[in-house]
């Protein structure tokens, strides 16, 4: 486990480029299940259980990539496209023996519960991206639900091989509430994960179509702001509806679906008058609810 912070970037990007991410147990689990019937298995099948696992999917996506150019003129941009061109038997066994994230972290508690948090929010936006890319009929799906999902990739990361540097970021945060995220990562780590995360996307050759939809710049395409917009829904919405951020929120995302702020409420499953849920649903992970 890294305790170090490195003196440049290109140092981040080497250590984390051979390092082979561990992934969810639930993950795991599903996987051996499902490769125990694999003859009844579509690849349909393996792309949900992957689509709520960013660690998993980045992993299929990196292996998928170097081979795709010797029969496509194009990116694999989803991983239903990667499985299918690997072929079910060759994905089982190439992925047949996995570390769990919970694993890797068992003498790290604390930070197994900031990594699933992350992840915990990775899932909910992909959900979101998911939903609002359907009701736009999207003619892809799934690339705007799989960027949400990656989004945040390199902050899971940290708190994969860097449990002790993520820790300290994430008290630099609490302690300064007004802080910005970027702000406490160059403080204690001296990059941005933002950076760190679009150079290990293109050392893993991830499709540039990932790159564009992850990072947020291009805000008059509607994909993109849909990606951007179910992240920070995902993430100003992680600790309750409370956060002054949210109105803002809910307004960016009735202009993306065309439709009244109420509309987006009673999607959200909000009460219009209180913008608050019924029954409180969020509440922070464990390590058996992701």
């Amino acid at each position: 486990m890294l305790d170090h912070a490195f003196p440049d970037l290109e140092s981040w990007v080497l250590y984390f480029r051979d390092q082979e991410p561990p992934v969810l147990k639930h993950t795991i689990r599903l996987l051996n299940a499902a490769s125990e019937k694999r003859e009844s298995v579509a690849g349909r099948d393996i792309t949900q259980i992957l689509l709520h696992d960013p660690l998993m999917a980045t992993r299929v996506l990196a292996y998928i990539q170097p081979f795709h150019g010797k029969k496509l003129c194009h990116d694999i941009t989803t991983i239903g496209s990667a499985v299918m061109m690997m072929g079910i038997d060759p994905f089982f066994e190439k992925f047949k023996e996995l570390n769990s994230l919970e694993n890797a972290l068992n003498c790290h508690p604390e930070a197994l519960l900031g990594a699933l948090h992350v992840l915990h929010r990775a899932q909910r936006a992909a959900s979101y991206a998911q939903e609002w890319a359907t009701w736009r009929h999207d003619l892809n799906v799934e690339e705007v639900a799989l960027a949400a999902l990656l989004h945040d990739l390199a902050e899971i990361l940290l708190w994969c091989y860097a449990p002790l540097l993520a820790l300290e970021v994430h008290a630099l945060q609490e302690q300064n509430p007004t802080m910005r995220s970027s702000a406490a990562q160059e403080q204690v780590l001296g990059i941005r994960l933002t950076d760190l995360q679009t150079q290990l996307c293109h050392t893993w050759n991830l499709p540039e179509l990932m790159l564009t939809l992850i990072g947020g710049e291009q805000n008059d395409n509607v994909r993109v702001r849909n990606v951007q917009l179910a992240v920070n829904l995902a993430r100003h919405s992680a600790h309750g509806w409370t956060d002054p951020a949210l109105p803002d929120d809910y307004q960016a995302i009735a202009e993306l679906l065309n439709i009244h702020v109420d509309g987006v409420l009673h999607r959200l499953g909000l009460d219009p008058e209180t913008k608050l849920p019924p029954v409180e649903k969020t509440s922070p992970p464990t390590a058996t609810s992701v």
